[in-house]
């Protein structure tokens, strides 16, 4: 190679260099403005995810650059993979063309595109038209598909397909959300959705955000404008003032509405809910337990920290089981704990006073029949309701209760717990909720680590027991 052809080569290897660094994918949380949400969600390693955001939070921004990370095998976080195959699926056609289209369209340099299928429109100008597919180069050599649906075209055009991810921008209907589920089964890929919560408490709600199945794949992040860096102040409080309460609770935060109001909004899972940790067993308080049969049997137990903090480090939750069958889970998941028991090798735990009365498959009462299998439970409990939920607000707004993660059935229903007509909650999904307001109203208190006493304190404490003796004799 001669000299010349060589600054030719570097002067175009700087071109490309430069090129990449101003494309808009190289700039994309990449500068001094980190949308911190954006990143938690590509990080994230879960197959079913969902972003929950107002209008303008970076939602959908993060479903684009995802497609194409993933289309282009470039994902930073992720083991990438060649000829890939996506869907994105929009609410109609126009939706589509003026929202995720544009978006990815905006991200794509045109040397990464390989082919432009157009449904309607010219593929010379396809920000324009409707685009069908986009076929855009691997860069492990193949070349992958990102193709658009739309939910007005109905679940049978979604059927026959193999995919590995499908992104869904705002909330598809029930079965066709199944159906796609149903398209990225065989190759284990992704479903990811970036929506704003306007139909109310969906099945959204309950499969995703309350995650009824508890489902390990499942992930949800919520933003709201001030998650957003290149939202200003000023426009954002502009935005604000124009709104009425009640549309700022999905356009701005992106919260699930309902005709009533949850129960607990203190509820934050970003703070309360915490990954496992080693228990000190000095931190051992109690167990409690909602008795059930038919219903489910909810019993957590619950430790204490020096500074009165309240864990929730473990759970069992089952319907549909005898005593027999709950207490014997109950004394193996404490074994596995380390649990504290007294001298007989007891557990003893807090337990509804319900569990007083007998039952009609036996002659003795709950509460004698944990006995017998070795769970001493006291149902001396304060079951007043108002001042119950009053005792688990503070305990949320101060910051002073942690949930383990695995303790899917109780964060499920803080999650879900609603109040009804009359000014009471709905009775339902509270089993885990009834016994937490037990053991709160107890007040409980942890035991501050015992003071180690210097040589002087215990040779103190040898000449005032001499003292004593000596006064008595």
């Amino acid at each position: 190679m001669t000299i010349d052809e060589c600054i030719l080569a570097l002067k175009n290897i700087e071109n490309e260099q430069k090129r990449r660094r101003d494309s808009p994918l190289a700039k994309y949380n990449s500068g001094e403005k980190i949308h911190l949400k954006q990143m938690a969600f590509h990080k994230c390693q879960k197959r079913n995810r969902w972003v929950f955001g107002g209008n303008r939070s970076g939602k959908t921004e993060c479903g684009a650059v995802e497609c194409i990370y993933m289309a282009r095998g470039i994902h930073p976080f992720r083991e990438n993979r060649k000829d890939v195959f996506g869907w994105v699926v929009s609410l109609s056609r126009e939706v589509q063309r003026d929202v995720a289209q544009k978006k990815i369209l905006g991200y794509l340099p045109p040397e990464w595109i390989a082919d432009i299928v157009m449904s309607s429109g010219r593929k010379d100008n396809p920000e324009s038209g409707i685009v069908d597919q986009i076929k855009i180069k691997n860069v492990f050599g193949g070349y992958s598909v990102i193709g658009f649906k739309s939910c007005d075209q109905g679940r049978e055009k979604f059927q026959g397909s193999s995919l590995d991810f499908v992104w869904f921008d705002e909330e598809p209907p029930e079965d066709i959300y199944r159906e796609c589920k149903m398209r990225v089964f065989d190759k284990e890929g992704d479903i990811f959705g970036t929506m704003t919560p306007l139909k109310g408490l969906t099945f959204v709600y309950d499969e995703i955000y309350l995650n009824k199945l508890s489902s390990n794949e499942v992930w949800c992040e919520f933003m709201e404008w001030a998650d957003n860096p290149f939202l200003s102040d000023k426009e954002t409080e502009a935005l604000t003032a124009s709104m009425s309460e009640d549309e700022l609770v999905s356009r701005r935060y992106g919260q699930f509405k309902s005709l009533y109001g949850p129960v607990y909004p203190e509820f934050d899972e970003n703070v309360h809910v915490i990954d496992p940790f080693p228990i000190p067993f000095e931190w051992q308080s109690n167990l409690s337990i909602d008795p059930g049969l038919n219903n489910p049997l909810s019993c957590h137990w619950y430790c204490v920290d020096y500074d009165d903090n309240v864990y929730v480090v473990k759970e069992h939750f089952a319907a549909g089981k005898d005593i027999g069958y709950h207490a014997e889970e109950i004394k193996r998941i404490s074994r596995e704990l380390g649990w504290k028991t007294d001298k007989q090798g007891r557990i003893s735990a807090l337990i509804d006073s319900a569990a007083n009365q007998h039952t009609l498959a036996s002659s003795k009462s709950v509460t004698e029949l944990f006995t017998e299998y070795g769970i001493l439970v006291n149902p001396q409990v304060d079951k007043d309701l108002f001042a119950g939920i009053a005792r688990v607000k503070e305990y949320l707004k101060d910051k002073k209760l942690f949930i383990f993660r695995e303790c899917t059935n109780l964060i499920r229903e803080l999650k879900n717990y609603r109040w009804s007509s009359g000014d009471v909650p709905r009775k339902t999904d509270d089993h885990a909720l009834d016994e937490l307001r037990y053991y709160l109203m107890k007040k409980p208190r942890g035991e501050r680590p015992s003071e180690e006493k210097t040589a002087i304190m215990l040779d103190k404490e040898r000449l005032i027991r001499k003292l004593k003796r000596r006064r008595r004799t």
